[in-house]
C-alpha cells in the first residue's frame, strides 16, 4: 500500500528500492538480525537518526538536548586549560561533563547539554575549532 495524504498526514507506507554493495547489506542484516530488527524497521530507525543529525545544523530557534563528544590530545599545551574555560562561558546549557583517560595522550569527553540551539552550536564551534581537539560529535535530541 503506497502513502495517502489525509489533511496533510500521510497514511500507509510507501515502498521503494536501493542499490546496495552486496558486503554492506549482509553487514546490515547480520546486524539488525543479532538485534531483532527487519530491514524496514532498520531503515526506519537510521533515516530518522540520519534526519535529526542533521536536521539541527539549520535550526535557529529552539530548545534542544544532547551530547558534546570529543577526543582530544591533552599534551597540547594549555588545552586543558581552554577546554575549561570555554566550558565555564557555557554553564548555563552544560547539564554535566565526564573525563576518560583513553590513552597516554588521548582524553574523551562527553558534555550533556540542554538548551538554546544557538547557544549549543556556538559551544560545539568552540570546542571543535581549539587547537588539539581530534574529533568532535554532536549527538542532538529534539525535546
Amino acid at each position: 500500500m503506497d502513502a495517502v495524504e489525509v489533511s496533510g498526514v500521510a497514511i500507509g507506507v510507501t515502498r521503494f528500492s536501493v542499490s546496495v554493495d552486496p558486503v554492506l547489506l549482509g553487514d546490515f542484516d547480520e546486524t539488525i538480525s543479532e538485534i531483532g530488527y527487519s530491514r524496514s524497521t532498520a531503515i526506519q530507525v537510521a533515516m530518522r537518526d540520519f534526519l535529526t543529525e542533521h536536521k539541527w545544523s539549520k535550526e535557529e530557534e529552539g530548545v534542544m538536548a544532547g551530547a558534546i563528544t570529543m577526543i582530544y590530545d591533552h599534551h597540547v599545551k594549555g588545552l586543558g586549560n581552554m577546554l575549561t574555560g570555554i566550558q565555564h562561558d557555557f554553564l548555563d546549557i552544560i547539564s554535566s561533563t565526564i573525563h576518560v583517560h583513553l590513552e597516554h595522550d588521548s582524553c574523551l569527553e562527553i558534555l550533556a547539554v540542554k538548551g538554546d540551539i544557538k547557544r549549543i552550536k556556538e559551544l560545539t564551534q568552540s570546542l571543535r575549532v581549539s587547537r588539539g581537539v581530534k574529533q568532535l560529535k554532536f549527538s542532538m535530541l529534539r525535546i
